[in-house]
């Protein structure tokens, strides 16, 4: 009898318990890697996703790397035990320059397998993997002087992953704005931005030209109002469960094209929340690298 095809599931660092409630039974786990019977399934809790992962027998050191060499170039080792015998491995692997990018480049193409050590002879193995980033790991170079907090990282990454942004003159709602890095990532694409917050934007944000702020809810703003724009983005702090209420009347109004937004748990998951933007008609839930205790939905228009 033919062995259940298998897909892992990578678990972000510190949210295994996410990933494992999101799924249900597992077949295998390793370390924060869970493999699942079936295909790949749309799980919001995973950095990475191991398409058709197989095992391979390698007596040796040399053999190990052989191996993984046959299927194809690129590797990245996710290591969970054995590490000087994995690390002996990846050192024998071409090298892979896993150099932060320089937003707005795009993301990397060359297809990026992922392999692991079960036990000393024993190698699982991924040469499809639904990140182009080792182990979803998405690193930029930073802007260290511009963005006034790191909460600008959140929305490079997602925008990379995406492929697509703004473009200049198109109009963007920045929701929960405050003090402005998101809104200064939209300025800086060329694009129209109103900010919306009830506290103030830092004032070289506010001062830079296409930035119109408004102080105020961004659950008191009307979408008839305000009118239709291009793209709404929210990173506004508050219950996942109010938020799914604001993006339901912007969706109902169609007051916005593409939406970019954050969940942010507060306590425990609220996974019957996150099962509901998961249900919205064209979008998706993920877990970005620069999420902390948080899931971003996006919908983009066809």
């Amino acid at each position: 009898m033919a062995e259940p095809r298998l897909t892992g599931y990578l678990a972000p660092e510190g949210h295994l318990d996410d990933l494992l409630a999101e799924l249900g039974e597992v077949a295998l786990l390793h370390g924060r890697l869970a493999l699942a019977e079936g295909p790949p399934r749309p799980v919001a809790w995973a950095a990475n996703v191991w398409h058709a992962p197989q095992r391979i027998e390698a007596a040796s050191i040399g053999a190990a790397a052989k191996a993984l060499r046959a299927i194809q170039r690129n590797w990245v080792l996710y290591p969970v035990r054995l590490h000087r015998r994995a690390g002996l491995i990846a050192e024998r692997l071409p090298h892979v320059a896993a150099r932060p990018l320089a937003f707005p480049a795009a993301a990397p193409t060359a297809p990026l397998g992922s392999w692991t050590l079960l036990d000393e002879t024993t190698i699982l193995a991924a040469a499809d993997c639904s990140s182009p980033f080792p182990n979803g790991e998405a690193r930029f170079v930073e802007d260290r002087s511009g963005p006034p907090n790191r909460a600008y990282l959140k929305l490079w990454e997602v925008l990379t992953l995406a492929g697509r942004r703004p473009g200049p003159g198109e109009l963007c709602l920045d929701l929960g704005s405050s003090p402005g890095g998101w809104s200064w990532v939209l300025q800086q694409l060329g694009a129209r931005v109103i900010s919306v917050d009830k506290a103030p934007l830092d004032p070289a944000i506010a001062s830079l030209p296409g930035i119109e702020f408004r102080r105020m809810s961004a659950f008191a703003l009307e979408p008839a109002a305000l009118g239709p724009v291009d793209w709404l983005f929210s990173d506004v702090v508050c219950y996942p469960a109010r938020l799914l209420g604001l993006v339901e009347r912007w969706l109902a109004a169609g007051g916005a094209r593409n939406f970019v937004c954050t969940l942010k748990f507060q306590g425990k998951t609220d996974m019957a929340t996150a099962r509901r933007f998961a249900a919205l008609s064209g979008g998706r839930l993920v877990h970005l690298h620069h999420n902390k205790h948080e899931l971003t939905w996006i919908r983009l228009a066809p």
